[in-house]
């Protein structure tokens, strides 16, 4: 009789307890993970897991059948990598990532650094016109198709650094950010009016290059970058106008040319319109 009214008590309070955890657990999916950082770099590793043990065992990355020699294009994005709401994180994925990977239509947030994607292709962004940031640092990129970012209207932020560049892309009108550093970028694979239609840009990053001339720089500009480059002279033309006297940068506040073989202090009537000297060689 005693053991008979344990089991009753028993087994509803452990049907109870499983379907608590069950519902607790559902609520657990990929691609919206409370608490993660989601205009970040940074996920919540431990709710990852409990996400992804969510999972039906087949949907699981580990269990796909990617062949010897086979790449991350053999599985879906969102489980390759981590899809918040309007952000893709896909950094140091394993297996490798050889390209970039299709992307939901929504995403806003590219993060795909320290991988080893080669080459851009126009038809990697072709669909999504909501990007606003796309992050490629690290990678071994060395070409990047005509058009590439050309139909991206809301881009603002673009880093194309630690890669193997030795020409730039035509860029999208609305870029704040730009960032090239790192690459093997000369003045011939540097358009001259490359950043001239970029009337918003904000930071320009091409230091660690071999730069033999300073680029067309926007007025907008505030912060430049150009260590460590090849670059020997500087004009009345290069940051001023030689044809307007009056003609000032108030928005340049920043500008470093150290690193560089050029002597800044044999062009002193070069920097007369801007509020700060270029920190570089003066003697």
């Amino acid at each position: 009789m005693k053991a008979l009214l344990f089991t009753c008590v028993l087994v509803p309070w452990l049907a109870a307890a499983s379907a608590g955890r069950l519902e607790q657990d559902s609520q657990l999916i990929a691609g919206s993970l409370a608490g993660s950082e989601r205009n970040g770099y940074f996920v919540d590793r431990w709710k990852l897991r409990r996400a992804r043990r969510a999972l039906p065992v087949a949907d699981e990355p580990g269990d796909a059948p990617v062949g010897q020699g086979g790449d991350a294009s053999d599985l879906p994005t969102c489980l390759l990598c981590v899809c918040l709401t309007g952000s893709v994180y896909c950094e140091e994925v394993s297996p490798d990532v050889t390209s970039v990977p299709s992307l939901p239509k929504e995403t806003a947030y590219l993060y795909a650094r320290f991988n080893k994607i080669k080459k851009i292709r126009t038809k990697d962004f072709a669909d999504i016109v909501t990007l606003r940031r796309i992050d490629l640092t690290g990678n071994m990129i060395s070409e990047i198709e005509d058009g590439a970012f050309s139909n991206l209207p809301l881009l603002e932020e673009l880093s194309l650094a630690e890669n193997k560049l030795a020409k730039l892309p035509m860029l999208p009108a609305k870029l704040k950010y730009f960032n090239a550093n790192n690459n093997l970028l000369k003045t011939r694979g540097v358009k001259a009016n490359a950043f001239k239609k970029l009337t918003t840009l904000m930071n320009l990053y091409l230091a660690d290059n071999q730069l033999e001339a300073v680029p067309h720089i926007p007025d907008s500009v505030r912060i430049l970058h150009l260590q460590n480059n090849n670059i020997t002279e500087v004009n009345v033309d290069t940051f001023c106008r030689s044809n307007d006297t009056y003609y000032l940068r108030p928005s340049l506040s920043e500008v470093r040319m150290d690193g560089n073989p050029v002597v800044l202090s044999k062009y002193p009537d070069s920097f007369t319109c801007m509020k700060v000297l270029p920190i570089g060689q003066y003697r």
